[in-house]
């Protein structure tokens, strides 16, 4: 399986929309979105059957037994967090405030405070023509990497001989990038034309660049600045980063968007650019 990564170094470049087109050109049979903290490929995907579903289990979490809490406080006054909540029946704790450091139990004197393994997010994986797998992180739990990787792992183990699975990641170049970069075969960064768009292009060519992945990037909407993607261009040559081309804006994406389509199921001046990046990526892949 050849598993291509499309990544942004910021939010709103066109990463999922990217995704979702070169899902619908390659007619790939895995498909995963691993941004787990937002996940949106799913609203254009077309999936139709019930998914499975299952817990993924985090990091341990802070639990107050009532019946042996003596309301001593000694949880409290030794919490950094502010994670216990007074109650009538005693304290109880915040699962939003309490980071899982174990504390409270060390000081509590009858055992009442105990760790307990938390439900930090869902997976969630679609088996049908394509298999397409995803999950939704939690509210403020972290262990987003590891997340992560159960869907790349559910991917691979659902669809073992599918030939290619095209995956958008998450923004930025945290926890959820990285575990995203791990194991594939090639990174495609949709990059934006914008001052902030070109910082972050850069700072996450340096981060596939510690794990040695064949990288290329595509700028979106690169008529709204053409000097910047100019900068982007020249940028790429000067580092031998392959360059796999431009995307017009265009109002029809947003519109095919919000009707909950991919641009490759519209007519439209970015569709023909997007299948000219798709074809160059996949001629590198």
């Amino acid at each position: 399986m050849k598993k291509l990564l499309i990544l942004s170094g910021k939010g709103g470049t066109g990463k999922t929309t990217t995704a979702a087109a070169f899902s619908r050109f390659s007619q790939a049979k895995a498909v995963a979105d691993c941004d787990v903290d937002a996940p949106n490929l799913h609203l254009v995907a077309k999936m139709s059957s019930q998914p499975t579903k299952s817990d993924f289990y985090g990091s341990k979490k802070a639990k107050i037994d009532t019946e042996k809490c003596i309301g001593c406080a000694a949880c409290v006054d030794n919490c950094r967090f502010n994670a216990l909540i007074k109650t009538d029946s005693g304290y109880t704790v915040s699962e939003y405030a309490c980071e899982g450091c174990g504390v409270c139990t060390l000081v509590c004197p009858t055992g009442a405070a105990v760790m307990t393994d938390d439900v930090a997010g869902e997976l969630v994986l679609y088996k049908e023509d394509v298999t397409f797998s995803t999950a939704m992180l939690k509210m403020g739990r972290g262990n987003s990497g590891l997340l992560v990787t159960a869907v790349k792992n559910a991917l691979t183990s659902a669809a073992p001989d599918a030939e290619l699975a095209i995956i958008d990641g998450s923004p930025g170049i945290g926890c959820p990038v990285i575990a995203s970069m791990n194991g594939v075969d090639m990174v495609l960064i949709v990059a934006e034309p914008s001052l902030s768009g070109l910082s972050d292009m850069k700072r996450i060519l340096k981060t596939a660049e510690k794990f040695g992945t064949k990288t290329a990037v595509c700028v979106n909407k690169y008529d709204v600045s053409p000097q910047i993607t100019d900068e982007i261009k020249k940028y790429c040559s000067e580092l031998s980063v392959p360059f796999a081309g431009v995307i017009p804006y265009d109002k029809q994406v947003s519109e095919a968007i919000n009707n909950g389509m991919s641009i490759a199921d519209v007519e439209c001046p970015a569709r023909e650019a997007m299948i000219d990046v798709y074809k160059k990526t996949i001629a590198m892949l």
